[in-house]
């Protein structure tokens, strides 16, 4: 586990406790996130029919690659609701930083990085990532492995997931604030799993890290990002002390 000495901590009165950490997975991932649907609201209420017909391929094609020895699981996502949680960060560095509108996910989960580079070469995924960047006005791809883990996100059950695409000045500072304030997400709203994406290519990732969990409902999540004060004390304004910026989306597994 990372040290924290160097972590720069504000609001210090608010005190919770360590997050619970288990060793990380093993697995190695492919993240696809695009913009299909342009929206200037935080809610996701529509979908266009462009949308439709891409999910509807991208599931076909995701079928096939599933087949492929190796692949654990291929996961695809539809953005619902952007909560609160923009840091301060990103607003005063858009410049540098995409803001993230993801209203598409793809998540594979494979055994290992050459079974990630032997998806990449086939002709189905090629073609795959050819159509989403044809259709979405904007798209990221980062391959990743597990850098830390509260547990296993299950994707077999309904539920609403998170990926939550975090910029830094610093990867290491980032790491270090996600482990400060992971605990009050343990405490507040009951989180039991996350898996934290760190990207294999540092130097070409639009993004320091991702994080990806999941909750029951938005009951679970939602009232605690908007009414509890310490959402912002504890976790907003540490990530801003250390020179980081988040931006949430939540999603549904389609």
């Amino acid at each position: 586990m990372t040290k924290i000495t160097d972590l720069k901590v504000v609001n210090k009165h608010l005190n919770y406790d360590r997050v619970s950490l288990v060793n990380p997975s093993t697995s190695n991932y492919i993240h696809i996130a695009a913009e299909i649907d342009k929206k200037l609201t935080p809610f996701f209420l529509t979908t266009s029919s462009r949308k439709k017909k891409l999910i509807a391929q991208c599931k076909k094609w995701c079928k096939e690659l599933e087949k492929i020895s190796g692949v654990i699981e291929i996961n695809l996502f539809k953005a619902t609701i952007i909560p609160p949680g923009l840091g301060e960060y990103v607003k005063e560095n858009s410049n540098d930083v995409h803001i993230a509108k993801f209203d598409f996910a793809i998540l594979i989960e494979t055994h290992s990085e050459k079974v990630c580079e032997e998806l990449k070469n086939k002709n189905i995924y090629e073609k795959m990532l050819e159509h989403i960047k044809r259709v979405a006005s904007y798209t990221n791809i980062m391959s990743a492995y597990n850098i830390r883990r509260i547990n296993n996100v299950n994707h077999k059950k309904k539920g609403v997931f998170l990926f939550n695409y975090f910029s830094a000045k610093n990867r290491q500072q980032n790491l270090m604030v996600w482990e400060y304030t992971a605990g009050w997400f343990e405490e507040e709203t009951e989180l039991d799993n996350s898996t934290l994406l760190f990207p294999l290519e540092e130097e070409n990732a639009k993004y320091s890290i991702i994080n990806h969990c999941r909750w029951d409902k938005y009951i679970d999540i939602l009232p605690s990002l908007i009414f509890k004060k310490t959402f912002k004390k504890y976790v907003l304004d540490n990530f801003y002390a250390n020179n980081v910026g988040a931006q949430p989306i939540l999603y549904r597994v389609i």
